[in-house]
Order: structure tokens, then C-alpha cells, then sequence
């Protein structure tokens, strides 16, 4: 069995900290690829028009690519962490040497049932999602709902400065792209602006308290301005 880790460079302290614990755990190194080149480099490649779930060249480039380069050839059986009650499959190599199994699906364990895995195991919970996040991607992880830039603001005020430094015209078309859909990190940022997005995401916890049916966390973390993203991030983008 190996673990292994595509490092972006713009990862969270929590996330390194976590593959540390890991490690600490597992009593062997994770191996921590990169594809040879940085996100600035890429950016550039790219004319600047920085990823979205439209223009995912980050997950294709900086994990995909990384993972397929170190398998190289060899036969591989890549063992997805989705979970039973996830509806996504994720990502699947076309490479006909690495086969894919999902052991959650198959076992029927839930987020519960990884929650207890993680709890029982004495590894714990992963640090960032003792403030309010719910993924290790990168910092500026465009799948991120809007109270997690809140909280990415308040947690780490120099990782969301730099995220706003992304959002400039690019060089294809002069057009300016944006983490958040189309609201400029600047605007989300106004003290009013976060207030508004806090309270939204009370109410919709609240609301979820007060309601039998089961509601996606990216609903209550989102609140009110949530809207169903076409999720097509791959579990090879988280831990």
C-alpha cells in the first residue's frame, strides 16, 4: 500500500498538518508529488484565467497528471474515499493498468461511519473543519460556499489576500474571472457583505435543526446563498 499527496503549493497549514498526523499514524511517509511546475507557472500557461468547475485545469493538471505519471505502467488499484451516501463516483482513470474501488460504498460506511473511523482510530477530525471548512483543496478552492471565505478571511487573512490577488483580467480576453461566481472577493470581504453571509448561514442552520429531512452540509454552510454546483471535483482533489 502507498500513500500519496500532489501538492499544489497552495495547500492549507491544516491540510500538511493533517498528512504530519497521518503519518504519525500510519508510521510511513506519504509521498508528496508535484507535476514539475507551480500554480503561478500554470496561471500563466493559461493565460491567466484562473480554474472553476468550467475550466478545471487544476485538478487535470496538478493531480491527475501527477497520479498517472507516478503509477506510470505498473498495475495500480486506486482506492477511492467516497463514501456510501455520496451520489458522485469521482474520478476513474482510463488507463487500462488502474482499476478503482470504492471499500466505502462497498462496506456502506457514511459520513458518520468515517467520522467514527477517524474519531476511534485517535487521528481525529482534520483541524480545518474546526473552523467551518468542509475540504483540504487549495486555499482558493473555487467549490469553497461563500461562509468558508468568510471564515478563510478570519483564519487566514494572508491566504484570502493572495486569493484576491488571482482576480485580475487575463490575458485571453481581458476578462476578469472570480473565485466566488461572479462576486469579486472584494465585495465579499465588506464588513456588512460577511455580516450578511454569517446571518444567511445561521438561519439555514437553524432552519436544518427545525426540519425532518436530511439537508446536504453544503447547504447549511452555504445558506442562503447556495446554489446545487455540478459537482465534478474528484476525491484525488481531497483528503
Amino acid at each position: 500500500m502507498e500513500y500519496i499527496f500532489h501538492d499544489t503549493d497552495k495547500e492549507l497549514p491544516d491540510t500538511y498538518e493533517y498528512i504530519d498526523r497521518l503519518e504519525d499514524y500510519l508510521g510511513k511517509k506519504i509521498v508528496r508529488t508535484t507535476f514539475g511546475t507551480t500554480f503561478d507557472d500554470l496561471l500563466r500557461k493559461y493565460g491567466g484565467m484562473i480554474p472553476s468547475n468550467h475550466r478545471r485545469w487544476c485538478t487535470r493538471m496538478m493531480k491527475l497528471k501527477p497520479f498517472e505519471n507516478y503509477v506510470g505502467d505498473d498495475p495500480c488499484i486506486n482506492y477511492v474515499g467516497i463514501r456510501a451516501d455520496e451520489p458522485r463516483i469521482g474520478y476513474i482513470s482510463h488507463k487500462p493498468n488502474i482499476k478503482a474501488v470504492f471499500p466505502f460504498k462497498e462496506d456502506g460506511i457514511d459520513y458518520e461511519g468515517v467520522q467514527k473511523i477517524l474519531r476511534d482510530s485517535g487521528i481525529g477530525m482534520p483541524p480545518y473543519t474546526d473552523w467551518g471548512r468542509t475540504r483540504s483543496g487549495c486555499f482558493f478552492c473555487f467549490y469553497q460556499q461563500k461562509i468558508e471565505w468568510v471564515q478563510l478571511k478570519r483564519k487566514y487573512p494572508h491566504l484570502y489576500e493572495e486569493a484576491k490577488s488571482y482576480e485580475k483580467p487575463n490575458r485571453i480576453n481581458g476578462n476578469v474571472f472570480f473565485w466566488c461566481k461572479n462576486e469579486p472577493l472584494e465585495d465579499l470581504e465588506r464588513p456588512e457583505r460577511m455580516q450578511q453571509i454569517i446571518e444567511n448561514w445561521e438561519k439555514a442552520r437553524e432552519k436544518q435543526r427545525q426540519s425532518k429531512k436530511d439537508v446536504p452540509l453544503a447547504v447549511i454552510l452555504a445558506g442562503m446563498d447556495y446554489e446545487p454546483p455540478s459537482r465534478e471535483g474528484c476525491l484525488i482533489c481531497q483528503l
